[in-house]
């Protein structure tokens, strides 16, 4: 039926977002990608990773994350037909790749940000920062307590027990010696099995599951610093806080990735429990010691003797089997789930400069790590100019970390009282949060204010509502990352390619 081969380019109009996603990926280095890959090796040729780069791209442009989903448009989808040039990988070939190349999948975020700084829109004149609640994949359902954890790995640990004595009879221990190993040739035979097996496991698995980690990982010695605190009141209460904050930041460093079987996420979150509650009791003695020093770290003489506190003999709070790293997190006007706290930073043109993952619900404290943040992915790009203004919620009120935001010549805006409350705050009438009041009562202050809702809500609104990117696919802190990274990616990539095509028509 054809004098001719058709030609894929002739199936999309010239417009299309395809078009934008390759030439975006021929402008990038994605040598990194090729490096894990043999010449000449056995066994079928790899799929090109420019190519599979690229769909991943184009597949999270279109809201679709599902490898299964995005194997199946690769069969009816045109638009995907011309992404692959033809090809079909299947859905293990893309999770595998996805799940291989953790990291470099991850820069890809800075590669699209430097397209759009060629083009022009990684403008820095206001910044909002924001954050938002993804529910993660886990249910809140799953959330135990030590003393349930104990329990069911106790209830488990009985249940093989009486899978044992069905299968070995109550009258054998189930360890005696088969009978193909009471031979000396049996043995022989096995242990060379055996060999053989462990070699092909060392060569998928190069490095022991200790090697390549931080030696500062979670689980070993914190030695809490009261000068480089995150906030200087509370007390005891503090310290904890502090303390797990540093925590969790060792265990982001860590980046451990979460167990396919039940049973090792069991004890996992044993692990985890028992580690919370040990730095706890080490925080309380070290803030024990620094009351009996009798003075603060400024000199000044402690008034009155901290009061009593018996610390629990047992882990305390509750951690999800699901996914260990999430939360339960509460947004104004729905109800809790399990989630992480999305924080991205983002100009005038929409365009996302900086995209974290948290585990905190709260905003609070993270107004200068994103503001620092923000900064080293622009001067990546070789934009050195400073904002002119930093904008966020009431939430992210920091008193300290607004001081060192504007100490550097960069103004910023947060109104102190949050929408819940009708007028101000307790205690929060005079001195900063006066002038604060007063600076968003003028002119200047509400026309910079009024762009935060423009720019970062209308974000959120396209990533869960459009694209229907409201949950994080995969598992744990790291693996929630590297997804938030690659959505970040391509909204920004479809706000180039509506650049592109306003420019060109």
């Amino acid at each position: 039926m054809w004098l001719m081969p058709p030609s894929v380019t002739e199936w999309l109009p010239s417009d299309h977002l395809v078009w934008t996603v390759l030439g975006a990926v021929d402008q990038m280095d994605l040598d990194r990608f090729c490096e894990g890959y043999r010449l000449g090796g056995a066994g079928r040729p790899a799929y090109d990773p420019r190519m599979l780069v690229a769909l991943l791209i184009y597949a999270y442009a279109r809201g679709s994350r599902s490898s299964r989903q995005i194997e199946r448009s690769c069969w009816e989808d045109v638009a995907y037909k011309v992404t692959c040039a033809m090809r079909t990988p299947d859905h293990s070939t893309i999770a595998e790749f996805r799940r291989r190349h953790e990291s470099d999948i991850k820069e890809l975020f800075d590669d699209v940000l430097g397209l759009c700084q060629e083009a022009g829109l990684v403008s820095v004149g206001v910044i909002a920062i924001d954050g938002t609640k993804i529910k993660a994949n886990a249910s809140m359902d799953q959330n135990r307590t030590y003393q349930g954890i104990v329990d069911e790995i106790l209830r488990e640990a009985e249940e093989t027990d009486r899978r044992e004595d069905e299968l070995y009879g109550e009258d054998r221990r189930g360890d005696e010696l088969p009978e193909q190993l009471r031979t000396p040739e049996g043995r022989k035979a096995a242990l060379e099995e055996a060999k053989r097996r462990l070699a092909e496991r060392k060569q998928r698995a190069p490095q022991s599951e200790g090697e390549g980690r931080d030696p500062g990982a979670a689980g070993a010695e914190m030695e809490m610093a009261p000068d480089r605190f995150v906030t200087h009141h509370g007390g005891r209460r503090n310290w904890f806080r502090e303390a797990r904050r540093e925590l969790e930041r060792r265990r982001e460093r860590e980046g451990r990735p979460i167990a396919r079987e039940r049973e090792e996420r069991l004890l996992d979150a044993a692990r985890r429990l028992e580690e919370d509650h040990q730095v706890h009791l080490d925080t309380n003695e070290q803030y024990e010691r620094y009351r009996r020093r009798g003075v603060d770290k400024t000199g000044r003489r402690f008034g009155s003797p901290p009061k009593r506190y018996q610390p629990p003999e047992l882990p305390e709070g509750k951690i999800n089997l699901s996914d260990p790293d999430s939360r339960v997190m509460r947004t104004q006007g729905t109800p809790p789930r399990q989630a992480y706290n999305a924080q991205t930073a983002v100009n005038e043109r929409q365009i996302i400069l900086a995209a974290e993952v948290t585990v905190d619900a709260a905003d609070f404290g993270h107004l200068q790590p994103m503001f620092e943040t923000t900064l080293q992915q622009l001067a990546r790009h070789g934009v050195e100019e400073l904002p002119e203004a930093v904008v966020a919620d009431a939430g992210y009120w920091h008193t300290t970390q607004m001081q060192n935001i504007t100490g550097r010549g960069v103004e910023v805006l947060i109104p102190p009282d949050g929408t819940m409350r009708e007028g101000n705050r307790p205690g929060w009438e005079n001195g900063l949060y006066a002038q604060m009041r007063e600076r968003l009562s003028t002119e200047r202050g509400k026309e910079l204010y009024r762009r935060r809702k423009i720019t970062i809500e209308p974000i959120y609104g396209q990533i869960k509502y459009n694209r229907r990117i409201n949950q994080f696919m995969r598992r744990g802190r790291a693996a929630a990352q590297l997804e938030l990274k690659l959505v970040a990616a391509t909204h920004n990539l479809l706000k180039l390619h509506s650049h592109w095509i306003t420019s060109t028509a």
